[in-house]
């Protein structure tokens, strides 16, 4: 029978899952919407004055003139209002998230995240024909949603010591891929009838399990008894309270700083930096295909809506494969430089296979974003403080939110010079992601032939 700490670790492994998996859920419709030609999602920026203002506006600013027959441009606005937004405001929510509850904070960015996500829909049903109104929406829609990531990096990581963390962190990410699978048959179902429905629907999912949360959520082991423990190191077996329950388990040892780390701070933990560069340009790969690939798929294959969504998703049933492969190659080698750079290495030449680069790709994404994220805000040069781990994640993930705004902005200006020259962008990125892991790597290899001892960063 398992312990009182087991079941609160699974169930942790679980709601988290869940939690994340409505966050990518929310986001994925737009990518469909785009597709549908035939709906008047495409005609929206084309009637009102406010979207002549906003497009003549972008003229001015960017030399672009928008028209029916640079559609992508259009949609590369509305994907930056929101990638933008949450780019910038990730590097902000990591520090919010070590200073808050965290079963509040992350209930609070679910339902607003909900609302956001539905009052897009709703703008079908309320027959609103104005530029500057999605892009709010996509504004605040990613400033709430920043909330989720180092939140939920953050809980798992309060539960799981550094052992097996890249194997269990390989496996629970696969929320993210989850949720854009869910998100494309979702938003497929409503997106040839009434568009609106696929940002509803999904509104309503996240709203809910903002809910569970705030019932459910149990942040940390030791949150009830007021001590705080670090994730890296295993002491002997000693009490442990679980709300109030006694639980005999194997257990970290405690804190000697529990206060919140700066900014700066963060940035000096060794491999920060580069991962987080690194992160920049792998997010710029998944997220051009987050955002672009059921309309590649609907152009260059000839096909209907659903039917390129529905195939869209074989990049990301890769991804949820390539996660758990670069989480359990990292735990046995040791090697999370490594094994990121090798994959991405080897998914360069492979941007137009769906599956093997969705797993190519989002395998280190995943790798970085949980497990790489997790030992860096344990690091040992933190001395045993491990709420670090909020604003370590977010730094990385910030500035991986960058690529991610950058990729989908890209795609739209390059597109209409053809479909080749975005390939070419999305293999030079992956080249870039790898060189900016070189010095880990180098170090990595060190530590493997015995030139150097055990590697600190």
């Amino acid at each position: 029978m398992l312990s009182l700490f087991c079941r609160y670790r699974s169930s942790i492994l679980f709601l988290t899952f869940i939690f994340y998996t409505s966050y990518h859920l929310s986001r994925k419709p737009i990518s469909i919407v785009k597709v549908s030609r035939t709906t008047e999602f495409e005609l929206i920026y084309f009637t009102g004055s406010n979207s002549l203002w906003s497009m003549n506006i972008y003229y001015f600013v960017c030399g672009v003139s928008l028209d029916q027959n640079n559609y992508q441009t259009l949609f590369g606005i509305l994907d930056n209002s929101f990638l933008v937004a949450y780019a910038i405001g990730m590097f902000f929510s990591g520090m919010f998230g070590e200073r808050l509850p965290l079963r509040y904070y992350l209930s609070a960015g679910m339902l607003l995240s909900g609302l956001f996500t539905a009052l897009f829909g709703l703008g079908f049903y309320w027959n609103i024909h104005s530029l500057g109104y999605y892009a709010f929406i996509q504004v605040m829609n990613g400033l709430v949603q920043t909330t989720g990531w180092p939140a939920v990096v953050a809980c798992v990581g309060n539960w799981f010591g550094k052992g097996k963390r890249g194997f269990i962190m390989g496996v629970w990410n696969s929320h993210t891929s989850v949720g854009n699978i869910l998100g494309s048959l979702i938003a497929g179902v409503f997106v040839s009838s009434a568009w609106g429905m696929s940002f509803i629907v999904p509104g309503l999912i996240i709203t809910f399990t903002g809910i569970l949360c705030f019932f459910f959520l149990v942040e940390s082991h030791d949150q009830d008894s007021g001590e705080t423990e670090p994730l890296m190191q295993n002491s002997p077996h000693v009490d442990r309270t679980i709300n109030g329950a006694i639980s005999t388990e194997p257990v970290e040892i405690v804190a000697e700083h529990t206060e919140a780390i700066s900014f700066c701070r963060a940035l000096r933990i060794p491999g920060v930096v580069e991962f987080s560069l690194c992160l920049l340009f792998a997010k710029l790969v998944s997220y051009t295909f987050l955002y672009w690939l059921p309309l590649y798929i609907s152009n260059v294959a000839h096909f209907e809506a659903k039917e390129a969504g529905d195939m869209s998703t074989l990049f990301d049933v890769g991804g949820i494969v390539g996660g758990i492969v670069a989480g359990l190659v990292s735990d046995y080698t040791g090697g999370r430089a490594t094994t990121c750079c090798v994959m991405l290495l080897v998914a360069a030449p492979m941007v137009s296979m769906l599956l093997l680069c969705g797993g190519l790709v989002n395998g280190p994404y995943a790798l970085i974003t949980t497990a790489v994220s997790a030992d860096l805000g344990t690091h040992e040069s933190l001395r045993g403080n491990s709420r670090a781990l909020s604003t370590v994640t977010a730094i990385i993930d910030g500035t991986g939110s960058v690529g991610a705004a950058l990729g989908p902005l890209l795609a739209g200006l390059i597109s209409p010079t053809g479909w080749n020259n975005v390939f070419y962008m999305l293999i030079s990125a992956d080249v870039l992601a790898c060189l900016l892991l070189s010095r880990l790597v180098y170090k990595e290899v060190q530590r493997w032939c015995g030139c150097v001892p055990q590697a600190r960063g």
